[in-house]
């Protein structure tokens, strides 16, 4: 019997805080504010008692700091310039990235699930098919082994 760690999240906690996440990045990105700020004005105005904070914060620095980055892992899997995607299409895709190139603590088929779940929630009708593409294009290249490694087991 094993007992789960009280300081670890909860699946809904993490959920909560990716969905706290797609909206400050919204946030931020039509706003132009600093991410410090936006943090800030976005933690004063929700109620987040009940999401992962430190994943949430975790986030949004990385994201802040590596963001160009994280775009251009995406770019070769689009099928149109990043530009051209919807805001939340883009926000749940560098999102994906970066959970998928930093956070190898969560499996890659945890983050595109994730994904696909916060694109149904916020995007357009259909734009959960697309951002799962992408992310499982992204995921055969950022997590190549645990791609691999669950293919062999599923084969069997």
């Amino acid at each position: 019997m094993s007992e789960t760690d009280p300081n670890q999240p909860t699946a809904s906690q993490r959920h909560r805080a990716r969905e706290a996440v797609i909206q400050a990045l919204y946030q931020w990105e039509l706003s132009g504010y600093p991410m410090t700020q936006v943090v800030a004005m976005f933690r004063a105005d929700n109620n987040l008692k009940r999401a992962d904070v430190v994943f949430f914060h975790d986030a949004l620095t990385a994201i802040d700091k590596t963001h160009d980055a994280l775009v251009e892992s995406l770019k070769p899997h689009l099928s149109r310039e990043f530009s051209e995607l919807t805001p939340i299409e883009r926000n749940i895709l560098v999102l994906g990235a970066y959970e998928l190139s930093v956070r190898i603590d969560i499996p890659f088929k945890v983050v595109i699930t994730e994904a696909v779940a916060l694109s149904k929630k916020f995007g357009a009708t259909d734009g959960h098919k697309f951002v799962n593409g992408v992310l499982d294009q992204l995921a055969a290249n950022t997590r190549a082994i645990e791609v691999q490694a669950l293919e062999s087991r599923e084969r069997v």
